[in-house]
């Protein structure tokens, strides 16, 4: 049996030191949790008066508050007793093997953070970039969702998206409208532009500046092939396109113009058969 002067002894020697040092550990997890929530909250409103994606903010947030958790639940071990210096080397070997292990995620990681960052293109834009095309719908860390013009969701990881070209076609407010008419050798090229530059003026969607530029484009081989470049809004793009596809074709036939179609010249010889010499 313990004497009481044995309990007193383990008492002052053990269990009194080893409580304090739960209670400061207890303490200071709890204290820096609120410390914690605080710097964040911080860190957020400080972000939020930038112009960053808020996917972004929340991003830097979250690798904030694990930082520092990792800092205090380091400190609290290290309160305890517990060698923090071969702790820190077991999470540095394990941080190295996950990334070798997730090494394509972390690219996709790394470049999601760099589009959140640059912002080439946006939510609710019409983009095409690693072999898609498509409105932006989302943009995470990882991947980027795009919806087709046929209303196919695609998923496309951002690494992909960030080793290719990206063309952004609502990054301005106005587009070209590419156009190309043929009529026939025989046809008046300069009636041919008045019809166009007629038609264009009836809409009031073309915008003046930049003017239409309407000019022979190419001699071909079965026609002569004119250009037609109004300038319009981008929301106004498709419809300018297939709207004026449709009127300028049928007012060049109204004025008499033709639209020709390949054709090939056949020239048939005919050549008298000999007759051959009777066999003797």
């Amino acid at each position: 049996m313990f004497n009481t002067e044995q309990i007193n002894s383990f008492v002052e020697t053990y269990l009194v030191p080893w409580g304090i040092n739960i209670v400061s550990a207890v303490l200071l997890f709890i204290i820096g949790r609120i410390v914690i929530s605080i710097i964040s909250g911080l860190l957020g409103k400080a972000l939020g008066r930038t112009k960053l994606d808020s996917i972004l903010i929340e991003f830097i947030q979250t690798i904030a508050r694990v930082l520092l958790y990792i800092f205090v639940i380091v400190a609290a071990l290290d309160r305890l007793g517990v060698n923090t210096t071969s702790l820190i080397a077991v999470l540095g070997a394990a941080g190295l093997a996950i990334g070798l292990a997730l090494q394509g995620s972390l690219q996709n990681f790394a470049a999601g953070f760099l589009l959140l960052m640059l912002r080439p293109f946006k939510a609710g834009d019409y983009i095409e970039a690693a072999g898609t095309a498509g409105m932006v719908e989302k943009i995470s860390i990882f991947a980027t969702v795009m919806r087709t013009p046929d209303n196919k969701e695609v998923t496309v990881p951002n690494g992909s998206i960030y080793a290719d070209n990206i063309v952004n076609y609502s990054a301005r407010d106005t587009r070209r409208v590419d156009l190309v008419f043929s009529i026939s050798y025989s046809d008046d090229i300069q009636k041919a532009r008045e019809v166009m530059q007629a038609a264009l003026n009836s809409d009031e969607r073309i915008l003046e500046e930049p003017a239409p530029n309407i000019s022979v484009g190419s001699l071909g081989d079965n026609s002569v092939d004119i250009i037609c470049r109004p300038w319009v809004k981008t929301d106004d793009y498709w419809p300018i396109y297939w709207g004026m596809m449709e009127k300028i074709k049928v007012d060049l036939e109204a004025n008499g113009m033709t639209i020709p179609f390949p054709q090939r010249d056949v020239h048939v010889y005919q050549e008298a058969l000999m007759e051959k010499p009777a066999e003797k």
